[in-house]
């Protein structure tokens, strides 16, 4: 992991721009997925995966997420995630995985819990659950 690549502020205002912006957001999304690949119980969901693609389609989805000047262009996530039968548990290992990761980021404990507090909200999408969690 590049845990040695902490992108600086760009100015105060959005998540987006305390993270870094677009470089941030690339560097936490290659960063988190060595992690989440690293993980025997998380890899198996990517087996099939074009990581190319996904890198892609992470930097948009955690860019708007973070209110960056991006549009999501990928598919629904509900639909990206439908058939995988990914657990609640397995939602938390991953986002314990950003966690653990954004720690490696200039950020305030507050930014990254609002972070993974913009993340949470698509854990029903992610696992298929009919709401709340």
């Amino acid at each position: 992991m590049n845990s040695s690549v902490t992108p600086s502020r760009q100015r105060a205002g959005s998540l987006y721009e305390s993270i870094g912006g677009h470089t941030g957001v690339t560097v936490l999304v290659e960063n988190f997925y060595q992690r989440v690949l690293q993980d025997p119980a998380l890899a198996q969901f990517f087996k099939h995966t074009s990581m190319d693609r996904l890198h892609r389609m992470q930097v948009e989805f955690f860019a708007v997420a973070l209110d960056g000047p991006t549009t999501y262009g990928g598919t629904a996530i509900s639909h990206a995630h439908q058939g995988l039968k990914i657990t609640l548990p397995d939602f938390q290992r991953f986002v314990q995985h950003l966690f653990d990761t954004l720690s490696d980021f200039d950020l305030s404990e507050d930014e990254r819990y609002s972070i993974v507090q913009r993340i949470n909200k698509y854990a029903n999408e992610i696992t298929g659950a009919p709401g709340g969690y």
